[in-house]
């Protein structure tokens, strides 16, 4: 008897969670034709069936991508995907416009970083809260990767100027296709960030998933000859090369540098920064960051893996109270 009550237990839950799943269904259906419109209702039913019979890998990728580039670009994308599950050969790079740029961009595929690194930057949107910042002159872009998050600045920033640094050649590459339609106001330095300038080594495959966003530097090891050097600039002479008196956002991803960017020398330059949005890689590079800018007060914030320092400016000194001397 028990496992009768049992059984029929379970099957009205199950039958409540299929009734739950459907009226969801419904109030997001109905939600989209108010909104929308019907035809977004009939797209977005073709798509879930498209997804259950294998024809689209997934729906919010898709979605995602349509919202950021473009529905053809979106179906673009799916004919690959399908290809590539049928056994053809996906394509070495391909290009988009997604609409937060004034211009096209290009990227690799063949198991490359970019589409993930495009879909942070254009379809999540990690970089939407640094759009209010108030008319930026000068972005510092240590770790540009291939250019999406400088041509994402310069196009919400139309007076901006960039410095992006990026130590992989394999990056440089795109990463000047990506940035040239912008002309002189980037300075693209192949190179990497360090806490002084010296020359290193490059570092792959040891980091992160391996692939092009995981680049490391590191000090040069005597008597290695195969190692890849690469010129690195401290944040300091960087902005020097600007000829600036301060950097209006400095945007940092370089994979576990910044243990040595945000070291003791970085008291000399940090005076010099409004706003930072950094990503940490990990609970010792966060610690070394937030010890850096323990003299000054900003408004805290988080986007996706980005920490955001916002309105940087030094502690006031608390005032020294002079003892008054009491007359003999």
């Amino acid at each position: 008897m028990a496992s009768v009550i049992r059984s029929a237990t379970s099957a009205a839950t199950l039958e409540l969670r299929v009734i739950d799943k459907i009226v969801g269904h419904v109030r997001y259906l109905s939600w989209l034709s108010a909104s929308k419109g019907l035809a977004a209702v009939v797209q977005w039913e073709i798509l879930r069936m498209a997804a259950r019979l294998g024809l689209c890998e997934d729906v919010r990728v898709f979605e995602g991508l349509k919202k950021s580039a473009g529905l053809f670009a979106a179906m673009r994308w799916e004919v690959i995907r399908f290809a590539v599950r049928r056994g053809y050969r996906e394509p070495a790079v391909w290009s988009l416009h997604p609409r937060q740029v004034s211009y096209p961009l290009t990227a690799r595929l063949h198991g490359s970083s970019d589409m993930d690194c495009f879909n942070q930057i254009f379809v999540v949107e990690e970089y939407s809260g640094l759009r209010d910042l108030t008319e930026p002159s000068l972005v510092l872009d240590l770790g540009a990767n291939v250019g999406f998050s400088s041509a994402y600045l310069l196009s919400a920033f139309p007076n901006a100027r960039v410095i992006a640094v990026e130590p992989d050649e394999r990056n440089i590459a795109i990463c000047k296709a990506n940035l040239s339609p912008y002309g002189h106001r980037v300075l693209l330095l192949h190179g990497a960030v360090w806490s002084t300038p010296k020359e290193l080594r490059l570092i792959r495959g040891n980091f992160g998933d391996r692939r092009d966003w995981a680049t490391q530097v590191g000090e040069l090891i005597e008597h290695e000859e195969s190692a890849t050097h690469v010129q690195a600039w401290d944040v300091a002479s960087l902005i020097e090369m600007s000829r600036a008196s301060a950097v209006d956002l400095l945007k940092v991803d370089i994979d576990r540098s910044e243990l040595c960017v945000f070291d003791e020398s970085a008291r000399g330059w940090l005076p010099k920064i409004r706003n930072i949005c950094i990503e940490l890689h990990g609970a010792d590079c966060k610690e070394a960051f937030f010890v850096a800018l323990k003299e000054f007060n900003y408004e805290l914030q988080y986007s996706g893996e980005f920490t955001i320092c916002r309105n940087l400016r030094p502690k006031e000194s608390a005032p020294v109270l002079k003892r008054s001397s009491s007359s003999e």
